[in-house]
């Protein structure tokens, strides 16, 4: 039986308007994945699709990746209030500290319209492996932000429905395979179009009036349902600390420490004592901080909750400024995207198991492994994935093997595309036995993949795990290390280097951590 909520609307025809919204989603990760020439965007997968109201806030979104949406969720209304948008307008960008992530994720803004009426924006945000660092793949172990690449402030890409060709010249000069890369901006594009035009159908279909008192109450649905989850978790103070192993230049044992309060209106999430931000470039921005939170209380909320702003209200989010997980320009930040967030999951999961423990399972692999490879000159080439690895075990569930888990939802690369696009070879790609922590239920096991270059490249590694395992839960052990080595040789966890013709890389990625103590069955 279907319950009638605030207004007109009830839960069937809140969830199907839901639906409906994350469909337009999923038609524009089809359409941007399908178009895209990159294989890291068109067979990795690494890009993210969502739709927001007038305000900025989120409407719906596709089941993409979860740093990217999250991030896009925190600082869009921020990024389109106070400009006079125009039908035919979409804006780009990727400053870290204006909405972005990294510098690879480019996000495309587009306002859709109903005749006068501005009542939404569309959006999408997918990783281009170069973009312009002078390291191969547009990941290196960097100091600044300057040395990561092309810094893209929020600029208007097209105006009355024509693409500023200048500006798009500029960024495209700058990268080693302009054509590839022309092609995925062509596909952002076109993902915003297609998402414009089916959320414009949607509009006309409903009326404007009826559109917009649908997603009004769409938003108080997912909050009432929110609130109806944190209500279940047993107030109080939990925390927990966890820790990074380096950030490439020395500087070791890097502490995230954060302490999630519990109460009857709603949950305080603070970072007091994490670390100040560092060297390297495990920095955080504060979007892609909140993008973790979020992930980690909207896995506690049943599985109909719409994903859309209403879903994020409740939870509180506070760090100090300058610290690792609100840092501030110009830090680098090409890790804290793919690396500190994955760790900010891990310990805000560690105080929430403290309260829910049969909710929550063990820490999975942590990391996501960045290899980032290429070489620039005539002929240059630009290489970049992640890695999958050991999921935790849980509750009466062993931990699941060679899977992309927490803030990443990507693809590894298939070994058929990647050497007929690139001069490597995999000689082995095999799920690393035994790798995940002993318990009662075992952590799941990682992979082992194998490069070899068939000519010179330079590679750069941004892996963690390395030092501090997954942990276990509740007396379960924790996952093993991941391992990187060259010929046999181990390598640190943050490395760049000149790999030569023959040469063999190995990533071994870690397992999760085991659930509840081992027995003897």
């Amino acid at each position: 039986m279907s319950t009638r909520l605030s207004g007109s609307f009830n839960s069937v025809e809140l969830g199907l308007f839901s639906s409906r919204v994350a469909a337009i989603c999923e038609e524009m990760g089809a359409m941007l994945g399908r178009v895209a020439f990159s294989p890291n965007i068109r067979d990795r997968l690494d890009y993210s699709c969502a739709l927001f109201n007038r305000q900025g806030h989120l409407l719906g979104q596709a089941t993409h990746i979860p740093v990217h949406l999250g991030s896009m969720a925190y600082a869009m209304v921020d990024l389109v209030e106070g400009r006079e948008w125009q039908a035919g307008d979409m804006l780009i960008l990727n400053d870290p500290y204006k909405g972005g992530t990294h510098l690879p994720d480019i996000t495309l803004v587009a306002p859709v319209f109903a005749g006068d009426e501005l009542m939404g924006f569309c959006a999408n945000r997918a990783h281009h492996a170069d973009i312009g660092s002078d390291a191969p793949g547009s990941m290196p172990v960097s100091r600044a932000l300057a040395e990561e690449g092309i810094l893209i402030p929020p600029t208007l890409l097209m105006k009355n429905a024509k693409v500023n060709e200048g500006f798009l010249q500029s960024i495209l000069q700058e990268l080693t395979s302009p054509e590839t890369s022309r092609g995925d901006f062509n596909a952002q594009i076109a993902a915003n179009l297609l998402g414009a035009g089916r959320l414009r159908e949607l509009v006309v279909e409903y009326g404007p009036d009826k559109f917009e008192q649908l997603q009004s109450s769409l938003q108080s649905w997912a909050q009432s349902l929110v609130l109806q989850s944190l209500a279940r978790i047993p107030n109080g103070r939990y925390q927990f600390e966890d820790y990074l192993d380096d950030d490439g230049h020395g500087h070791n044992d890097i502490p995230i420490r954060v302490s999630v309060v519990i109460q009857d209106d709603g949950v305080e999430v603070d970072f007091s004592g994490t670390a100040a931000q560092v060297e390297g470039n495990l920095n955080c921005p504060m979007p892609v901080t909140a993008a973790a939170v979020f992930y980690v209380f909207r896995c506690l909320m049943p599985t109909h909750t719409p994903a859309c702003h209403g879903a994020l209200q409740g939870v509180t989010i506070s760090a100090p400024p300058g610290c690792l997980v609100n840092a501030i320009p110009p830090a680098a930040v090409a890790a804290g995207n793919v690396e500190t967030s994955s760790r900010i999951v891990d310990t805000v999961c560690g105080a929430l198991a403290q309260a829910l423990p049969d909710q929550f399972a063990a820490a999975s692999q942590g990391t996501m492994n960045n290899l980032a490879m290429g070489r620039r000159g005539l002929g240059g080439w630009d290489y970049y994935e992640t890695l999958a690895g050991g999921m935790g075990a849980a509750q009466n569930c062993n931990g699941r093997s060679a899977r992309h888990s927490h803030m990443t939802n990507t693809l590894n690369t298939p070994v058929e595309v990647l050497e007929l696009n690139y001069p490597l070879r995999i000689e082995q790609y095999a799920i690393r036995h035994d790798s995940g922590g002993p318990g009662q239920y075992r952590g799941g096991d990682g992979v082992q993949r194998q490069y070899r270059f068939l000519e010179d490249a330079e590679v750069s590694l941004l892996t963690e795990r390395r030092r501090y395992p997954p942990w276990g839960l509740l007396g379960g052990q924790p996952g093993q290390c991941g391992q990187n080595e060259l010929d046999g040789q181990e390598l640190p966890g943050k490395i760049q280097f000149s790999a030569l013709t023959g040469q063999v890389l190995t990533i071994k990625t870690p397992g999760g951590g085991g659930y509840g103590r081992p027995t003897n069955r």
